[in-house]
């Protein structure tokens, strides 16, 4: 295993880690301390204190569950509703599969993020609203994935035999044709939890995501812009944050499309 991918895992598994425990471990993020706004990082606060004095450090982490929880909400929803969608266009063919993919180059004819935020104003804020708008956003690319993966294999000799000894044709689909194409959808998945985790921390910072005082990447960045010349780290603490969850989870699933050697349909 290369070492970018060990450091990778090293940090993608020590923010779950983190989002995991820190209810458990660490104060209220919410507690506000309005002798200490502002503060600047140090030993006494780590990542300092925002502009009601409450611990960047620990909003950060509260953050990590949010983005997380979300992110595998939407990914598990889209990778069902998407695998299944492509598994049977793909099987079926004819017209059927041709009003599939009619309907997904809809999908695909308006900017992803921008589809996102117009679901995001419409169904208003709120963590249930954002799981709802990024899978309806996310869930064309699985089927994309998984159509393109079961039309390459639906014609091998296996599935042939099967077919010819009479099995139906959900049980082939379920034990001939799901094996093959799993290693691509994983490989999908991975690339998918750091789409939705900037998405939603983009919802956030526009105000059509998670709401205070609940702890957000995106709205601590947006909250923080206000201070970018008296305390700087209300924006850096975070960004790098986001920008450490999703570069390791892309180095990861590259590692993995390379090790599966996956041409991304």
């Amino acid at each position: 295993m290369a070492l970018s991918t060990r450091i990778a895992l090293g940090i993608l598994l020590s923010w779950l880690v983190l989002a995991a425990f820190s209810p458990f471990v660490l104060s209220d993020p919410d507690e506000i301390d309005l002798a200490r706004i502002l503060v600047e990082p140090s030993t006494a606060a780590l990542m300092g204190r925002d502009d009601l004095g409450r611990s960047v450090a620990t909003r950060i982490t509260a953050g990590a569950g949010v983005s997380f929880a979300i992110a595998l909400a939407v990914v598990a929803c889209a990778c069902l509703i998407g695998t299944g969608v492509g598994l049977y266009s793909g099987w079926k063919g004819g017209i059927i599969d041709l009003l599939i993919v009619r309907v997904m180059d809809v999908f695909l004819a308006f900017p992803g993020i921008l589809l996102a935020i117009a679901l995001a104003g419409i169904l208003g804020p709120g963590i249930g609203n954002v799981v709802i708008a990024l899978t309806v956003v996310g869930w064309v690319g699985f089927a994309r994935l998984a159509r393109a993966q079961t039309l390459s294999v639906k014609h091998r000799d296996h599935v042939s035999i099967a077919v010819a000894l009479g099995t139906s044709p959900p049980r082939i689909v379920m034990c001939h044709v799901l094996p093959l194409i799993t290693a691509p959808i994983i490989v999908e998945i991975t690339f998918g939890l750091a789409g939705v985790i900037v998405a939603e921390a983009g919802l956030s910072f526009l105000g059509l995501g998670i709401q205070p005082p609940t702890a957000s990447w995106g709205s601590m960045i947006r909250d923080g812009t206000r201070y970018m010349l008296v305390a700087p780290h209300l924006v850096i603490m975070p960004g790098f944050a986001l920008m450490s969850v999703v570069v390791a989870l892309s180095l990861i699933g590259d590692r993995l499309r390379d090790h599966w050697q996956i041409d991304r349909s």
